[in-house]
């Protein structure tokens, strides 16, 4: 970016609400978003969002206490189907900014989240959602394409055409894009479909904060969009409890390859397939956890500290809203 130039502000309904620097939030992603990549996502000027998955109380316990000393907002995202309660009240007693839910019904714990004073992220895979989370209350909706990484609708929609019409349809509830999102221009184009920001989680992945293997960090780099591959052979194979109506996208694995085409006779007994999956996984034959990606892993060069990688996606996405007003 020319330094002469006057910078943007990237101003926008979601950095109003939350009194954020920049239109940019951590994707709460369960076994990499833990509290140190949240924290520094915050302090970065973004909105940091702790992965909790379904809410086990051993890794709140664990995470939650490292953001006590955040002056800056941040959150906590569940997934819907495999969340309790229980989890959410753990949750609200640490004072999140925000808390998120994904995948699956919200209704019994929006109700909760708003009594404790927290805003609410609902993030939707098609229209029917965005119309129910309107109706809920949501503070933000998140809408997800479907070339996001890791779980999403197994019917779906690309980023592209899907939020402009949620965004149209929830008005004037702010909305964030995801799926797909890797740099600043990814940035740029969800504010210039009408998005107040990005969730952002691929990207997020490959930094020195996240709670990921290095190997996980090195094929993240590696990695090729065109590579990716949305299925369910993986959860049936690691008896995931994740409902059938979700998919999940990843890189390449070996079981992908073996069982393309015949989820229905891996599926016909779970206890064996996890057994063989398991004895794979003893014998070094496959890695233990798939590498969740979206398609725009090819955008991931590196793996740079999260608080400096929020100011460069915010600097980048300031640039190219530039360059497209012709300035």
């Amino acid at each position: 970016m020319d330094e002469t130039m006057p910078r943007m502000t990237l101003s926008t309904a979601f950095t109003t609400l939350f009194g954020v620097r920049h239109p940019i939030a951590l994707a709460p992603m369960g076994g990499s978003a833990g509290g140190a990549l949240t924290a520094a996502v915050s302090r970065g000027g973004g909105l940091g969002l702790l992965g909790a998955g379904g809410g086990h109380p051993d890794l709140l316990a664990r995470e939650l206490p490292i953001l006590a000393d955040v002056e800056e907002p941040w959150g906590v995202g569940f997934q819907t189907w495999a969340t309790e309660l229980r989890a959410v009240d753990q949750v609200l007693e640490h004072h999140p900014a925000a808390v998120m839910f994904s995948f699956g019904d919200p209704s019994p714990f929006v109700d909760r989240v708003h009594e404790a004073g927290v805003a609410v992220l609902l993030q939707v895979t098609d229209l029917e959602e965005a119309g129910q989370a309107v109706d809920l209350g949501a503070d933000v909706i998140v809408a997800q394409g479907t070339e996001s990484g890791g779980h999403g609708a197994l019917h779906g929609r690309s980023t592209l055409p899907f939020v402009p019409v949620v965004v149209d349809l929830v008005a004037p509830v702010p909305v964030l894009a995801a799926g797909g999102i890797a740099d600043g221009r990814g940035v740029a184009a969800a504010l210039a479909l009408g998005a107040a920001g990005a969730l952002i989680g691929t990207r997020f992945q490959a930094t020195a904060e996240a709670l990921v293997d290095p190997s996980v960090a090195e094929a993240l780099v590696r990695g090729r969009g065109q590579d990716t591959e949305r299925n369910r052979i993986l959860d049936i194979a690691r008896s995931s409890r994740w409902p059938s109506k979700y998919t999940a996208r990843t890189l390449g694995h070996t079981y992908l390859d073996r069982w393309r085409g015949r989820e229905a006779e891996l599926a016909a007994d779970p206890a064996a397939a996890r057994k063989a999956y398991d004895a794979d996984v003893e014998r070094g034959a496959v890695p233990r956890s798939p590498v969740w990606a979206g398609e725009a892993v090819d955008l991931v060069t590196d793996r740079p500290p999260a608080t400096a990688l929020v100011s460069t996606l915010a600097a980048e996405a300031e640039a190219a809203l530039a360059r497209a007003a012709g300035r």
